[in-house]
């Protein structure tokens, strides 16, 4: 990673880490396509591992308002989900990879911008962690699946339990990939290297979370998503 890479990276990082902790998502959206343009080999693992101190800090900072049983069901489904992620990576080639990885984030960030509201179930909640579970440890993406679920709950609802879901997901994917062998030295440094722009980007949506128009800036991160997945679509 060359200093000018690892500047651009850092940046845009801890930017994905700033909206991700004021809205509730972002991160992978935005951060997964980039690492495929950059070097599809860091998908999931970088990926999962930058999210793992991020999710941890919203998580623990709205902790009081995490919907438990929510995040118990979908954790279920998560779990169940990774195994089937895990042999999706392993059947896919690092082109494949960037195409699913555009794909997915096409399509998870048009679903989250059409979907209809609706009030959480358990049923509900158990299908959108298996597919959490089959798409973040195979790309790295899990996110609009639980923000859909959550995206007409208070704001501190969706930020703190998307954060628990997405952090005890994260731990398990990692556990599979490392007994998959599938986690790299090159992996392991590139994470080393960012993580704190993860935490710049973090204590900053601390201080203006409450503040933050949530809905305009997340339609906004939503259509970069798009953008970025067509393009990374044409590049695979």
């Amino acid at each position: 990673m060359t200093l000018a890479l690892f500047l651009a990276l850092s940046l845009l990082v801890g930017a994905s880490a700033f909206i991700q902790g004021a809205v509730g998502i972002g991160f992978a959206l935005i951060m997964a396509p980039i690492f495929g343009f950059v070097d599809a080999t860091y998908l999931p693992v970088t990926l999962l591992i930058l999210m793992l101190p991020l999710n941890f800090l919203v998580a623990w900072r709205e902790r009081e308002a995490i919907d438990r049983p929510g995040a118990s069901w979908i954790t279920v489904g998560r779990f169940f989900g990774t195994f089937l992620g895990m042999a999706v990576l392993v059947a896919l080639s690092v082109r494949q990879l960037e195409i699913a990885v555009g794909l997915l984030t096409i399509l998870a960030a048009v679903i989250a911008l059409l979907s209809p509201p609706f009030t959480p179930r358990p049923s509900a909640s158990l299908g959108v962690g298996l597919f959490t579970g089959v798409t973040e440890t195979a790309t790295g993406i899990g996110g609009p699946p639980l923000a859909l679920l959550y995206q007409h709950a208070p704001g501190p609802v969706l930020r703190s339990t998307v954060a628990t879901c997405f952090l005890v997901g994260e731990a398990i994917s990692l556990v599979i990939l490392m007994i998959a062998g599938r986690i790299g030295q090159a992996q392991l440094l590139g994470a080393l290297y960012l993580i704190p722009a993860v935490l710049v980007g973090s204590w900053l949506s601390r201080h203006v979370h409450a503040h933050i128009n949530g809905p305009k800036l997340r339609l906004a991160v939503l259509i970069f998503s798009i953008v970025s997945g067509a393009a990374l679509v044409l590049k695979g």
